[in-house]
Formats: C-alpha cells, structure tokens, sequence
C-alpha cells in the first residue's frame, strides 16, 4: 500500500496536451480527436453513478493495462480499434462512429439490476430471482450513452431501433458479439479463479459500415468481478459476495455517504482511494499473471514524454 499512498501527490486528474487534437473529456479518458485516429488518455478519474468524484493512484495506467490485454486476447472474437500504445496510461485508435448504447451482458442478478428492481424495462421478468443469483444463460440489458454528468437510462431493444440509434442489423450483430465477448471473458476469468459477473461493451462503425469494439473491456470500471471460491456458500447463506472491481466504491458510497448520485458530491478519504487502488492492481495482476511495475512519479510528465518521442508531440 506505500506506493499508492506514496503516488496520490500525483494522480492525473486532467490530461491537457492542445497540440494533440480537438479535445473530448470522457467521465474517466481524456480523447484527443484527429483526422482518421483519437489519443486516447486514460486519466485516474473515478466515477461512479455516473459523477466523477475524485482520483485514484495509477488507475489510469491499470485500466489501459488491462484494456490492452483484453483486447489481445478478444481478438478473434470481434475485431477493436486500437492501433497503439505509446505509454502505460495512453491508446492510439482508429477513429470511428460511436453507436449510442451501452451494451451491457449480464451473468446474475445483482448491482443496480437488483437495486432499481428495472428488469421490465428490457422487457423481462425475474421477480421469482433472489440477489447475486446466476442467471441460467447471460441477458443483455442495454442502456443509453449520455454525456458525462447525465445518467445513462434503461432501454430495450426495440426502442433503440425505433429511436434510430442502431438498424436491425446492427443490434443483431452487436448483441452476438457481446454475448461472444462476455462468453470469453467467463471462460479466462474462471481459470483465473475469478467469475465476471456482468459488464459493459461499446461498438462504433467505420466509413463502411463495419462494426468495431470500442472504448474499454472487461476492466473494473466497466465490469463486475467477485472471487470465485466460497461464491456459492456465500450466494446459499445470503452473505455479500467478496469483489474484485468498482463496487466496493460503489457499496463504500451507498454505506459511508448515503450517495447515489444525487446532491453534493461526497468527500473521499485519501485511505479508501488507496484501498481501491490495490483493488484494481490486485485484479491486473489476477487477470493477467503478471504483477504490474508502478513507479511513484509525475504521471503527466511521463505521458508527455512518450508521446514526443513516438512523435505525436
């Protein structure tokens, strides 16, 4: 835990390069538009229902750590669009047409599924499911991709052709990747002792029509993770799973702060940023077998050196 109480001093909460592009700020990526490619910057922004709240050691250079293997590894399941990866925190990819929607699979009946009790919004109906019960085969419960500071909605698969967000077509062809996507990422993370509860997955089209993964993948910010022994005794006791992702925030949040995403943006304590940071390394290095190299430092100026000397600055 000493090197990310050591690295709070430098969590880069905003990543300012004007020569890159035309800026867009995501809830946690920094995207520097250009002609036919996007930098993308991975900031140690931490958000959760929605609302960016503080900053997290080394999440940035984590989450693009695990993006990167992930997509590797799905690489034949649905084609990405990353192209590069000049620095640990920074990716290089095509630029393309976001789809709207949020896809996103899930595995049990948990999270905000089980809060909100909105299964019907997707035209489904799990009254007789208890909570973190596993589904008998993964449901895609699809939401809306706001801006940042809006609360992304529940939609069905209807509605989102008849809003013109995506053609038949499209939704056909997104949804099989996603449950494709979601099944290889069931499979490695159950040799890894872990099980992936549910996630989320965005698409964007090309000039030509073609769809490409886009954004993030299978990292604990878009995706849940709960440790895989004991899961069914504590599922069978009525005991909270233990977690390897996002919502012990989430749950830290609900408890210590009574936040949901409304009001006044709660105060963070420096221990439990910390605390999420070994989380989110513990995860890395589950995943991926290969415990990450972090070193304490001014992450920005680490950035910008990468870049100039990949001549994008």
């Amino acid at each position: 835990m000493d090197a990310f109480h050591a690295q709070l001093p430098f969590t880069l909460k905003e990543a300012d390069f004007p020569s890159l592009g035309e800026l867009y700020r995501g809830k946690v990526r920094d995207n520097y538009l250009q002609t036919d490619r996007i930098v993308m910057i991975t900031t140690d922004r931490l958000s959760a229902f929605d609302r960016v709240l503080t900053t997290v050691p080394f999440k940035g250079e984590l989450l693009n750590r695990l993006t990167v293997f992930w997509f590797e590894k799905t690489r034949d399941v649905a084609p990405n669009h990353i192209l590069d990866v000049p620095d640990p925190s920074v990716l290089v990819v095509r630029r393309l047409k976001p789809l709207a929607v949020e896809m996103v699979v899930r595995g049990h009946i948990t999270g905000s599924l089980w809060r909100d009790k909105n299964w019907k919004d997707y035209g489904l109906d799990l009254r007789d499911l208890r909570k973190d019960e596993k589904l008998e085969t993964p449901i895609l419960t699809p939401s809306t991709k706001e801006e940042v500071g809006k609360h992304d909605q529940p939609i069905s698969p209807a509605e989102l052709v008849k809003r013109g967000t995506v053609t038949q077509k499209q939704w056909a062809e997104i949804a099989e990747m996603a449950l494709n996507l979601f099944a290889a990422g069931q499979d490695w993370a159950k040799k890894r002792g872990l099980i992936l509860v549910d996630t989320k997955y965005e698409f964007g089209t090309d000039a030509d029509g073609k769809l490409w993964l886009i954004d993030e993948i299978h990292t604990p910010d878009s995706s849940r993770y709960w440790i895989a022994e004991g899961s069914e005794e504590r599922f069978q006791k009525g005991e909270d799973q233990r977690m390897l992702d996002k919502e012990f925030f989430r749950q830290w949040l609900i408890r210590e702060r009574n936040y949901q995403g409304e009001g006044p943006l709660p105060q963070i304590p420096d221990e439990v940023r910390a605390q999420l940071a070994g989380k989110y390394a513990e995860l890395v290095q589950t995943l991926t077998g290969e415990k990450p190299d972090l070193e304490v430092g001014d992450t920005r100026a680490r950035i910008e050196n990468a870049l100039k000397s990949r001549k994008y600055l």
